[in-house]
């Protein structure tokens, strides 16, 4: 019989409804259930593209016996990570103050007042590698709870305490400024001596994929020339590209690779590291110029496109890690490998041999079972052209035959909001009208689902209807981000317009005087510990994205307003940069903008004009970091209602472009070559 998930419309929690385990969603009536038959909370906490999640699922949660000790001591309460990051982050903090590490499946055991008092993540079902099993841990929690329940309690508000005494206010500077040069430099030697010389990318194993960073590289470089900081991105691009962590046949990034060297990934497929990576290499192209970036950049906004859009326009948030391997067992990885047996069975034998050399499997394979995760290990040497597009087309086919992995079809605004920045910006790019099309889209859906009268935003949807969850800081920022990104390329101001709407409940909800923010807003609902991290972790932090796009706000419409703001969040950045540039590069990203300027430029012509056109593409391409743009037919009531575009007139009847930086502004041209020039020094 379905449990209570079975009214939820996260695809997360739909997988536990039909667990024997009375799993309750996250509310006040699950705490009030707890508190009525005096027994402590289970909070287990995932989502849906999670590997260990499945598999402890199948180990614990659909075990009857598991599920009847759960149900007769616990109130079990299932969170969609995704969902509520709040909940997650907040519980994290403390697995992670606790423990020394996190990860998910996260498990937690509360009090009915919420507090925390013990923490794991994955349990076996029976003791393994030094762990407890799960029943053992149960029944450990079940008997503290009946026999030392005061020392629970003292343990609980120690816990909550020592949370609540946390706070990051000490930890901006005085005067909450930017960072300097000095400091950004800084800044790039701590990535330096992280950088992997070898394999590229930062650390050892598992290996993510440091987008933020990457794009803090590029705009050092674009700032000051440096040529070490453009070596660290296209060392890191190309090895990812080459890598497994790239799906060879299909485009798109896995989450991370679980070895140094890009081989092997993890295999779910993630909508916010797609989109990030997505304009990264997009942005390496524009920098260099570079075949390969073009490539990746534009595949894998068609894979975002074909396999993560909804029927309403957005975008889904994941593809699983795990599908059917044709036996009837879910594996990690089966959709994507190949054994030489595979390869000849599709291509025949001479074109499989060709395949192997070119994509890298062996006999011996690279993952589980003597299979390889497809890879381009050879980098030199010529290569038939038409045969890799036959091969590949061959191998995608094939591939498109076997049970795919499950899709977690709820759109996140947050990450929309971030697929809508790069797909309009690789469109604009690359011609492609059609991803500025699909970028559009899903900016309507934000608008019309998730969106309010009051500029309150809804974190997710699903099938069109709006969830109940509030959406977090990263969602009110990445979607203005998205959204300023789609007014450069489309030259609509009404998404400047909405984009400021977002800004100002920012402003209002989420900021402190002293210039801190928080991950809820002011009226949300009241957890132990009100969220508040600047550190990026897959995607960029809810502080420095905001702080990001009220910079480039404030610079589209000169509100000074908007630019202290972000100065002033920017003061976490001049605190953490340079002791750990690895976890606050979107942070760093945005500094150099500011340092920059950001360069404003206003392009104005008639709508449709090749000459206009011709501007508009120059001042897309300028390399300049964090430049704004905007572009209009001036005189018409659209273009005077942007402030940028505002009093600019044609020059000598010809369209023209504006350039401004630090208040000041240069004679306008009408040259797109001369506009490129000026946007590179």
């Amino acid at each position: 019989m379905p449990n209570r998930l079975a009214h939820e419309t996260s695809p997360y929690l739909l997988q536990h409804a039909d667990n024997p385990v009375d799993w309750w969603p996250w509310s006040a009536e699950a705490f009030d259930e707890a508190r009525r038959r005096g027994v402590p909370v289970l909070l287990s906490v995932g989502y849906s593209s999670c590997h260990w999640c499945h598999v402890m699922a199948h180990e614990s949660f659909e075990d009857a016996d598991t599920a009847a000790l759960l149900n007769e001591h616990f109130v079990a309460v299932k969170v969609d990570r995704e969902e509520r990051p709040d909940v997650d982050a907040v519980y994290m903090e403390a697995v992670q103050a606790a423990t020394g590490q996190g990860g998910w499946p996260m498990t937690v055991f509360l009090t009915p007042d919420a507090e925390p008092f013990y923490f794991g993540t994955y349990f076996p079902p029976e003791p393994r590698h030094g762990m407890p099993s799960f029943g053992q841990i149960l029944e450990g929690v079940r008997a503290a709870w009946a026999d030392r329940r005061d020392e629970v309690g003292e343990v609980a508000g120690r816990i909550v305490a020592d949370l609540a005494g946390r706070s990051l206010t000490e930890s901006l500077p005085a005067d909450r400024r930017p960072p300097r040069p000095e400091e950004l430099h800084a800044a790039l030697m701590g990535l330096t001596r992280d950088f992997d010389a070898v394999h590229g990318g930062f650390g050892g194993a598992p290996k993510f994929p440091a987008s933020m960073v990457l794009e803090f590289l590029l705009r050092h470089h674009a700032r000051t020339g440096s040529a070490g900081a453009l070596e660290m991105v296209q060392a890191t691009c190309a090895a990812m590209a080459r890598g497994g962590i790239y799906d060879q046949l299909g485009g798109g990034f896995a989450r991370y690779a679980v070895d140094a060297t890009w081989t092997v990934p993890h295999f779910e497929k993630m909508l916010y590291d797609n989109a990030l990576l997505c304009r990264t290499y997009a942005h390496l192209w524009r920098a260099t110029g570079s075949d390969l970036a073009r490539r990746i950049a534009v595949e894998t906004a068609d894979f975002m496109v074909r396999e993560l859009r909804t029927d309403q326009g957005g975008f889904a948030s994941a593809l699983d890690a795990d599908s059917d391997d044709g036996t009837g067992r879910h594996v990690e990885g089966a959709y994507y490998v190949w054994t030489p047996e595979q390869l000849r069975a599709v291509l025949g034998e001479k074109d499989a041999e060709f395949a192997a050399r070119y994509f890298g499997v062996t006999e011996e394979g690279t993952f589980e079972e003597g299979a390889s995760v497809l890879q381009l290990p050879d980098a030199d040497g010529p290569v038939d052209a038409e045969r890799v597009v036959s091969v590949r087309q061959r191998l995608l086919a094939s591939r498109d035959q076997r049970p795919r992995p499950g899709r977690d079809d709820k759109v996140v605004a947050a990450w929309n909001g971030l697929t809508i920045a790069a797909l309009a910006e690789t469109g604009a790019y690359f011609d492609r009208p059609d991803l500025v099309q699909a970028a559009t889209d899903a900016a309507d859906l934000l608008v019309r689902v998730h969106m309010d009268w009051h500029a309150r935003l809804h974190r997710t949807s699903r099938d069109g209807a709006p969830g109940a969850n509030s959406g977090v800081l990263e969602d009110y920022a990445d979607v203005a981000e998205g959204f300023l990104a789609l007014a450069s390329v489309t030259g609509e101001g009404v998404w400047v317009d909405f984009a400021g709407l977002l800004l100002d409940t920012v402003l209002l909800q989420f900021t402190t005087e002293d210039g801190a923010l928080y991950d809820t807003a002011a009226d949300a609902e009241s957890l132990i510990r009100r969220p508040q991290d600047p550190t990026d972790n897959a995607s960029p932090s809810g502080w420095t994205a905001a702080a990001g796009a009220l910079l480039s706000y404030g610079a589209l419409t000169g509100s000074d307003l908007h630019r202290s703001a972000a100065e002033r969040a920017l003061g976490i950045v001049t605190a953490l940069g340079g002791r750990a540039p690895r976890f606050i590069g979107w942070g760093l990203a945005v500094a150099e903008a500011a340092l920059d300027g950001p360069r404003e430029i206003a392009v104005v012509g008639p709508q449709g004009d090749p000459a206009t056109a011709a501007l508009h593409r120059a001042a897309l391409l300028g390399p300049a970091p964090g430049a704004v743009l905007a572009v209009g037919t001036p005189g018409t009531e659209e273009a005077d209602a942007v402030p940028l575009l505002k009093d600019r007139p044609l020059v000598d009847g010809q369209p023209a472009a504006y350039v401004c930086r630090h208040f000041t502004c240069e004679r306008p041209t009408t040259d797109p070559e001369e506009l490129a020039e000026r946007l590179r020094g």
